[in-house]
């Protein structure tokens, strides 16, 4: 390995150190308290040092975010084999509950802090990728099966965004907390439930 490989690999490393660390201190103390001189101290390097690769906090947080997208896609993109679209639907919708429940904090930070989009905004980013990736994912599924004949009389894009929005509104409740304060039974296993109910109503 010459010297310019074993920089950039060095580099890489290093990048990635930086980035386990602000996963670790998110995950124990949320956004507001991490910071780049409690991410610098974790990982013992001067906090300098983390500006050669980063801008800012919110840049190392939208990298994360991104990370989150990328393994939510390929858990989507998981069940892809399955013929029968509406069943494929229906399989990306599970692996994408139960994604959000299994990285509450992840799924927290991809779609409801601001950080990531504010760095986006920062930078001029138009669009955003790394949503319009799921969009998509779901809404090819989802036009298959009304070429199929489901979904009579209903648009493609309308109804992948339904889809997504009701997703999201399932975990994100039980993600902030919001399950607990009202009184339904079985609180634990209410996000799974109502995704089966969403499934039978996608069926009729």
């Amino acid at each position: 390995m010459g010297i310019s490989e074993r920089k950039l690999r060095e580099k890489e490393q290093l990048k990635e150190l930086i980035l386990n660390a602000a996963r670790e201190l998110f995950f124990k103390q949320g956004f507001e308290k991490t910071s780049i001189r409690n991410i610098a101290e974790s990982i013992e390097y001067s906090p300098g040092i983390i500006y050669h690769y980063f801008k800012d906090k919110n840049e190392i947080f939208h990298t994360l975010h991104t990370e989150g997208f990328n393994t939510l896609k390929k858990k989507m993109e998981s069940v892809t084999a399955i013929a029968d679209p509406m069943g494929r639907l229906k399989a990306m919708g599970k692996q994408y509950v139960q994604f959000a429940l299994e990285n509450p904090k992840i799924y927290d930070l991809m779609f409801m802090l601001k950080a990531p989009v504010e760095h986006m905004v920062s930078e001029e980013v138009e669009g955003w990728e790394e949503g319009e990736s799921i969009f998509n994912l779901l809404k090819l599924t989802v036009r298959e099966a009304i070429m199929k004949g489901y979904f009579r009389g209903l648009s493609a894009e309308p109804l992948s965004y339904m889809i997504l929005a009701t997703l999201h509104g399932l975990v994100s409740l039980k993600i902030r907390k919001r399950t607990n304060r009202i009184k339904v039974n079985e609180v634990d296993s209410i996000v799974m439930n109502s995704y089966q109910a969403f499934t039978l109503m996608l069926d009729r």
